[in-house]
């Protein structure tokens, strides 16, 4: 196929988007992008100041824009359970979720307000619950539901034992698994849609590697020549958060979607590029762990799809 870009985006008139950690990078990107469409944005972050900039911008640069922010912290189960309830009781369905905040790599493990391991609890654990709690009003809309994952879920494993990692923390396996985890989690998401007659086209996608904070706010903690690597590599071998933004934005509004894809940069080592197919990593279509971990994030999240699609 030719190029995909922003300007391949369907109307997006009448949908309700919820996207999280939109207040820069990826999700911001693809908020400006959805809300050219014509939908209705909802910028899910924690950062209140950094929300109401980002409406501005979008109102900016989209001077009829349908968007607002929305306090939803992923480090918090209960901030979650708070705006999920807001949209619950609001009761307009949703087109497309967008399950984009993370962290990457933190140096030294940190934990959530709930006591989960930082990178999973914000980038798994809190998406996991946010999507269960959100599914009476995904499948009144038949949505599109996508988990944002990483190239980095190819060295990932899911360590069922010890999914905190309390011991032997390590950032980048730990940061390998979460995604690994989303990736999982969009697959097992559409399997149990099929058999459920949900009607949610549930993918994921993958930005390669794009210039966002993610670096700065994760293995670059410590500042110094680490820092400066980090910016001058991803000059070299990524592109921006735009054009990092583009696999996901294929997976929400292209027409030809179909549950359980996968989309990312075409370029060398998917690193940067186009979007079009991903590569899946084998562990990813392990089945039987993704049920079991389906079963424990249920457990540690105390959410439940089927019942909370009863009770919605």
């Amino acid at each position: 196929m030719a190029t995909w870009t922003t300007d391949d985006i369907p109307g997006q008139s009448g949908k309700l988007a919820i996207i999280t950690g939109a207040t820069g990078g990826l999700g911001l990107e693809t908020a400006l992008a959805l809300a050219g469409g014509g939908a209705e944005v909802i910028l899910a972050g924690r950062n209140e100041t950094k929300g109401r900039a980002a409406e501005a911008l979008i109102r900016k640069r989209h001077e009829n824009a349908q968007v607002r922010f929305e306090i939803a912290d992923l480090a918090s189960l209960a901030s979650v359970t708070a705006f999920a309830e807001r949209m619950l009781a609001a009761g307009r369905p949703i087109g497309i979720l967008v399950n984009n905040a993370g962290v990457m790599a933190l140096p030294k493990r940190e934990t959530t307000v709930d006591g989960f391991e930082m990178q999973l609890g914000t980038n798994y654990l809190s998406h996991f619950a946010l999507t269960a709690h959100l599914l009476p009003l995904l499948t009144a809309a038949k949505a599109r539901v996508v988990q944002l994952s990483s190239i980095a879920h190819r060295g990932g494993k899911i360590r069922l034992g010890d999914l905190q990692y309390e011991q032997g923390y390590k950032p980048w396996p730990v940061y390998s698994q979460t995604k690994l985890a989303m990736l999982m989690f969009a697959l097992e998401l559409d399997r149990r849609s099929a058999e459920n007659g949900w009607e949610l086209t549930s993918v994921a996608a993958h930005p390669g590697a794009a210039s966002t904070d993610l670096i700065a706010n994760g293995p670059a903690m410590g500042g110094g020549l680490t820092t400066w690597l980090g910016r001058a590599a991803m000059k070299v071998i990524g592109h921006s958060a735009a054009d990092g933004a583009l696999p996901q934005l294929m997976a929400a509004t292209m027409p030809s979607v179909t549950g359980g894809q996968y989309f990312g940069p075409q370029g060398w080592r998917e690193l940067k590029g186009a979007p079009g197919p991903g590569k899946i990593a084998p562990q990813a279509f392990y089945a039987e762990v993704a049920a079991k971990l389906w079963t424990a994030s249920e457990r540690l999240t105390g959410t439940t799809f089927r019942q909370t699609a009863q009770s919605g």
